[in-house]
């Protein structure tokens, strides 16, 4: 059995041999030896340590508000440190093998209120350009494509139907779906369809065109749509990902069907749908909090 002593001495060697054979930076060294010490304060013997403390160890850190992805730096190091005794001291074991920290809570998909998206696509363009930046950011936003399904449009290939208002897009995983195209996205495409030619090059197929006449990139699209938000004065960072965002959160709030909104985005699964619950959900308790009489603090004041 190994004592608190040996095991500092130990944790002390190993942070010389990560010093000078893997040449650590001397913050990451920190953060080692941070985590050894938490490591020789959670037991007196490293020899006696077994998977069920750590696992154990682990959930009561996390219920203590210890996030993820310290928990997971902190595993790491212990884990390395183990591997090393295993292999330069003739410790029998590695008890932090297979354990891993809880994963960290997906953060919840920013999207715009129904007012900023009817803000930001209030604007009667003048140019070429921005008549195609209208078509973009109302399909995008009224039919929730992805970014690559957008771009990889053509105008020969029968997917977009302006006359059914749908359009059929291609998105992860190979999966072909049709969605509606909501009459604002139509005028606008139309509108699009008639100054096309004004900027694309002879013989392309794109829909969508960048200043060169073929194919816009994912880049540009980003570039246009900042700076179309700037103008209209928005005061967030508004990419084309939360125009899909948006789309799925006005629908589900309007609907309350998730399944529905799951097979207008293209979800493999119910669950990566359900996020969009969480938003409609912060939404409501806004309502409420604004709302019910006993849902506001008293004034302390009074």
């Amino acid at each position: 059995m190994r004592g608190r002593s040996d095991g500092a001495a130990l944790a002390g060697q190993y942070l010389d041999a990560l010093r000078h054979q893997r040449r650590l930076s001397p913050a990451t060294l920190t953060n080692y030896g941070h985590a050894l010490k938490v490591l020789l304060g959670f037991s007196d013997s490293l020899s006696d340590v077994e998977p069920a403390q750590v696992r154990r160890f682990v959930a009561v850190m996390h219920s203590r508000g210890l996030a993820p992805r310290s928990l997971a730096l902190m595993l790491s190091a212990w884990r390395g440190f183990y591997h090393w005794l295993v292999r330069h001291r003739g410790f029998s074991a590695n008890p932090v093998l297979g354990i891993r920290a809880p994963k960290a809570a997906r953060p919840l998909p920013k999207a715009l209120s129904v007012e900023a998206a009817q803000r930001l696509l209030d604007e009667k363009p003048g140019t070429p350009a921005l008549v195609r930046d209208a078509a973009m950011f109302e399909l995008l936003y009224s039919s929730g494509l992805r970014l690559a399904e957008l771009i990889g449009l053509n105008v020969d290939d029968g997917r977009l139907d302006l006359a059914q208002g749908e359009v059929t897009v291609t998105g992860k995983g190979s999966k072909t779906r049709t969605v509606p195209v909501g009459a604002a996205a139509r005028d606008a495409l139309k509108a699009w369809m008639n100054a096309r030619a004004q900027l694309a090059a002879p013989g392309e197929r794109a829909l969508f065109v960048g200043g060169r006449g073929r194919r816009i990139a994912p880049t540009v699209v980003h570039s246009r749509l900042r700076a179309w938000a700037g103008r209209r004065g928005l005061n967030q960072h508004v990419h084309p990902h939360m125009l899909r965002h948006s789309f799925a959160t006005h629908v589900l709030q309007s609907s309350q069907d998730l399944r529905a909104v799951q097979e207008l985005l293209g979800h493999a699964s119910i669950s990566t749908t359900q996020v969009y619950t969480h938003l409609d959900f912060q939404a409501l308790a806004k309502v409420y909090d604004a709302a019910h009489p006993r849902a506001r603090k008293k004034n302390a004041a009074k």
